[in-house]
């Protein structure tokens, strides 16, 4: 064994977004530690001349600075001491933040002029702009701005910033992101302009399963406010107001769902500089009232923002029939495309997106097309941009106001041959850290994590949606079952506090969670729809606390558990009381005196249960009595809910709910276990639940995994489980001592299985297993991370790195974890690297025969657990360590 130790320290000064929210500050900063190691801390802000010492390491920091005030800008130095010696004090650092109270904002809501909204789908996006004079040089300028819709804004003819659909979705009603920008290179002394595209967005555009229009409101409208410091001191604050102008521009039509289409020939790319004669343009409406009058719901985001990431090369370019050139990618992505050779002037171009090919060759739609909820008659795909080509030198489309899942694109009306030098795809999502690779001996493998990682991105597009095509929508269950996968794979802290905030405003007056959040329905339009009673459903409105405690685990962010301690209570009560107050008719009909476990039996409502298994069709009854299920979660979040009271001292919360949970369990063995360890119903998928979620007594658990390993040997060595225990199935399958079986089932190639999805060309995860028909068509999204859910063992078993399952605040957030590599497989290489709140994480391992070396990386401030077969556990500090093992004759 050896190891590295760091021999001094420098602290790196941090620049806070602009913008950034400090009602309830907190101060980050970074100390490398050597080459890689890098130690983080968090601490209250306040104590800026007071020293902290940190809980978790023996160091000790020293603030020097103001603490913050009314101004925008506040500077500090830091000096920290360790058992290692003492750092210099950094540089000088600064943070800035934005509009902090509703009385800071001078500026007015402002609607462009338009008589009649055209049909949703087909509205045009609108240009604003005005123009205005500075007498003064520009010392600095912020410009903050927000919108109902999607925004992009312009000073003097260029774009501000580089995010990408602004302001981004949020439950409007409640919470509404403002974005500032620097814009003091782009202002000048003399004349100005600023300008803004504005379309529906989010806010009354069609999205989501059912397609609906105007979930927000009927007018989209745009706020913004310029502040310019000028060098002697004085400012100069301009907003939006009804001396703006306002017009139609280039972009005819912009849905998030359907498409863009523009007209270039009618963009003037003098629109947004101060030499424009904009008379002939309407005047904006300046508009108060209803939400308007909120400024209380403007925040900042922790979250980082939507970018164009990256851009891709096409594969290929064919032409399967006669005018339809298709474009292969190679890669199926959420974005867009940018298009160069756009023909002569008047030239229409029209641009299909999907996911698949017929059997022609050319793009087919068919399997994203969503339905109508009461009808059931399909809707259109969309995924359809339209340009009109002004035939200028150098002119690209590229269509920043909508955006889609696909890996084709097929272009008609082009009176020439395109070229891959021609196309670009463009990767748009949020813009998340990477912090988790994992590579093996098997390509194919190493192939099926990619296809997770590309799915994951291409549905975080600001809020975790379920695909990135037919419905964008982000349901509670698919980012339940995948977060702890994407905490491995990409710093996912800051997007997802933003959307449980999401989550908690549109929570329901009884505790209900949505399916999906954010809503555009209120409670009240939701529960008057068609399908307004399949919210609350087991295992999707457990998000509202399974989410915020994988957080905890993977982050070790404790202020955000008390920040939704409200919201995941809400959800258990609720629960809890519909399992106390409403029986299953069919079971009160059978048992007429309800037995005293029943108390927390919750078997009433609509679930959607498993969801997806394999062979078995979809089955949305509300009056099926799904209990097996909802039991189980209410088992589950009541646990959590219970661990999270006493992590915030409540410990008559914490009785109060283990006893929610005690009761929920008991219920659950009553019901659903029998004394031959089999449950009811007898599945795969219900086993797993039961042995990941502690449900089984531990005399019945060898039954248990005896009866879940047969179950998987009579299904031809095949999985059936659906969409809320696929994820758990490999780890259950590996902690109770059947390792070799999870291999067989991880590199199984025949369908049900991951690998037949790679081998079949899938570049993202499936929604369905097979991905065609009986007639050998596509079939559903192509894209759909919850499947993906299984790389997480890849990071957790093969290559070894866990961390605790409830952990308390010594050891949350990677403070303390375990490596514990469990080759097989026929794996003879693997190796891990995550990114954690402290610093590098890395374990790699080889195999020669039966001997196994391995190399850890850990970071400082840390412990980690290493366990290895065939060798006594042991622990190990920071550094890099190497341990060599001899492996069993089974190499379990």
């Amino acid at each position: 064994m050896h190891s590295a130790r760091p021999t001094r320290l420098r602290v790196e000064h941090l620049h806070r977004p602009l913008g950034t929210d400090v009602r309830a500050p907190r101060l980050s900063w970074r100390l490398p530690l050597g080459a890689t190691h890098q130690l983080a801390h968090r601490i209250e802000a306040g104590a800026w001349d007071s020293g902290r010492r940190n809980s978790s390491a023996n160091t000790f920091v020293r603030y020097e600075g103001p603490a913050p005030a009314s101004s925008t800008r506040t500077h500090w130095r830091v000096k920290v001491w360790t058992d290692l010696g003492e750092s210099d004090w950094s540089e000088t650092s600064w943070w800035e933040t934005g509009l902090l109270h509703p009385a800071d904002w001078l500026a007015r809501w402002i609607e462009p002029a338009e008589t009649a909204p055209a049909e949703p789908g087909h509205r045009p996006a609108r240009l604003l702009r005005h123009a205005f004079s500075l007498g003064k040089p520009v010392g600095r300028a912020r410009l903050h701005i927000t919108a109902h819709g999607v925004y992009e804004a312009y000073c003097n003819g260029i774009r501000v910033g580089d995010q990408e659909l602004t302001p981004g979705f949020t439950a409007y009603r409640s919470r509404l992101q403002t974005q500032t920008y620097d814009l003091t290179g782009l202002l000048t002394t003399g004349e100005n302009a600023l300008g803004a595209v504005l379309s529906d967005g989010w806010f009354r555009g069609r999205h989501g399963f059912v397609r609906a229009a105007d979930g927000f409101g009927t007018r989209t409208a745009l706020l913004a406010q310029l502040t310019v410091e000028h060098p002697d001191g004085t400012t100069t604050t301009l907003g939006t107001g009804p001396e703006w102008r306002t017009a139609p521009g280039a972009i005819t039509a912009a849905d998030l769902m359907d498409g863009q289409t523009s007209d270039l020939r009618a963009h003037d790319e003098q629109w947004s500089t101060p030499a424009f004669d904009d008379r002939l343009w309407d005047k904006a409406r300046a508009v108060d009232g209803g939400l308007y009058d909120d400024f209380a719901r403007l925040t900042a985001t922790p979250a980082p923002p939507v970018r164009r990431v990256e851009e891709l090369r096409p594969v290929a370019v064919t032409e399967p029939v006669p005018g339809h050139q298709v474009v292969d990618l190679g890669q199926n992505i959420n974005g867009w495309i940018r298009l160069g050779d756009l023909g002569p002037a008047g030239t229409r171009l029209t641009l299909v997106h999907g996911e698949a090919l017929d059997a022609r060759g050319d793009v087919t739609t068919d399997n994203i097309r969503a339905f109508d909820w009461v009808t059931r008659r399909p809707l259109p795909a969309g995924q359809i941009d339209t340009v009109v080509s002004a035939g200028r030198p150098g002119e690209v489309f590229e269509p920043r106001h909508t955006t889609h899942g696909f890996r084709y694109v097929r272009v008609e009306g082009h009176p020439g041959s395109l070229t891959p030098e021609d196309v670009t795809g463009v990767v748009v999502h949020t813009d998340l850290p990477r912090t988790g690779w994992f590579t093996s001996s098997d390509e194919r493998v190493n192939r099926l994590h990619e296809a997770a990682v590309w799915s994951l991105r291409g549905n975080v597009c600001d809020v975790p949606t379920d695909c990135p095509q037919r419905e964008r929508a982000a349901w509670t269950g698919d980012w339940q079952v995948f977060l702890p996968t994407a905490a491995y794979l990409f710093d996912v802290a800051g997007f997802t506090v933003k959307w449980l905030r999401d989550l908690a405003a549109d929570q329901w007056a009884d505790g209900t969670v949505p399916n999906f959040v954010p809503d555009p329905a209120d409670e009240d339009t939701r529960r008057r729809s068609a399908e307004g009673g399949m919210n609350g459903s087991a295992g999707w409105g457990d998000a509202a606390v399974i989410v915020p405690w994988e957080i905890w685990r993977a982050y070790g962010d404790l202020d955000l558990l008390r920040t939704q301690y409200p919201s995941m209570r809400a959800w258990v009560d609720h629960a809890a009381e519909q399992a106390r107050t409403r029986r299953h008719p069919d079971r009160a009909a059978a048992r007429p005196q309800p037995a005293p476990h029943e108390t927390y039996l919750w078997d009433t409502g609509f679930h959607f249960g498993e969801w997806l298994e394999p062979g078995v069709t979809p089955d949305l009854d509300p009056a099926r009595d799904r209990g097996d299920v909802a039991t189980a979660y209410l088992h589950r979040s009541a646990d959590l809910l219970a661990h999270t009271a006493a992590l915030l001292g409540l410990p008559e919360d914490e009785a109060r709910y283990r006893a929610v949970a005690d009761g929920a369990r008991t219920a659950w063995r009553a019901e659903y276990l029998t004394e031959r360890g089999t449950t009811v119903p007898d599945t795969q998928a219900t086993l797993v639940r039961a042995l990941a979620f502690g449900l089984v007594p531990r005399e019945a658990r060898s039954r248990a995994v005896d009866r879940l390993a047969r179950l998987v040997r009579l299904a031809g060595t095949h999985l059936t489980t659906g969409f809320l225990s696929t994820g758990l199935l490999l780890p259950v399958l590996a902690d109770h001592g059947r390792l070799g079986l999870a291999y067989e089932l991880l590199m199984r190639d025949s369908s049900p299985s991951w690998l037949a999805m790679i081998d079949r060309g899938a570049t993202t995860v499936w929604e369905d297993w097979d991905g065609v028909d009986v007639r050998g068509l596509p079939k559903m999204s192509y894209n759909h991370y919850s499947k993906g859910a299984v790389v997480s063992f890849l990071h957790q078993y093969a290559a070894g790195i866990r961390l605790p399952r409830t952990p308390g605040p010594e050891a949350a957030g990677y403070r303390r974890f375990t490596v514990a590599p469990r080759p097989g497989g026929g794996l003879t290489s693997a190796s891990a690297r995550h990114e954690s709140p402290h610093g590098t994480i890395r374990s790699e391992w080889e195999r020669d025969g039966d001997h196994l070396t391995l190399t850890v990386e850990i970071p400082p401030g840390t412990e980690a657990a290493i366990s290895l077969p065939g060798s006594a556990p042991g622990t190990a500090g920071p550094g890099v360590h190497t341990f060599r093992t001899t492996l069993p004759p089974d190499g379990d």
